[in-house]
């Protein structure tokens, strides 16, 4: 191998039909068969690079992508199941007279309770309905 100019001469076989399809391609003006041949390997090589890539780390981005996709699966059917309940609440429950403060009191300790049991299902790492967590 010498070096000129920043290049390395190879010497390779090729067969014989893909060398002649190589000379009809340097025919053209501008066009060297070196140019050619170092073209074609890098974009042999950059593919190769990208299917090792993709091979290396396709399986735990799909895994990724399908955990994704129920995460945000289940975070529609939340938000539809909060506005169902709000739309129901809202339609249903009498607004308290003015002066009611137990019913305004008894509403504190409702709210109180409800914080509480969601920081509690949350801590213990379980759902409403005894699952757990972001399953």
């Amino acid at each position: 191998m010498s070096r000129r100019g920043g290049l390395v001469r190879h010497q390779l076989f090729i067969p014989r039909e893909l060398s002649e399809r190589l000379a009809a391609l340097a025919a053209r003006p501008g066009v060297t068969r070196s140019s050619i041949l170092a073209e074609a390997l890098d974009a042999w090589l950059s593919r190769k690079g990208i299917s090792e890539l993709q091979e290396r780390f396709g399986p735990r981005l799909d895994t990724m992508t399908r955990a994704l996709a129920r995460i945000e699966r289940n975070s529609q059917i939340e938000i539809e199941i909060l506005a169902l309940l709000a739309r129901y609440l809202l339609t249903s429950v009498p607004p308290l007279a003015e002066g009611d403060d137990a019913g305004r009191a008894q509403g504190r300790e409702r709210f109180e309770w409800f914080t509480m049991k969601v920081a509690e299902a949350f801590r213990a790492g379980r759902g409403s309905f005894g699952t757990r967590s972001g399953s």
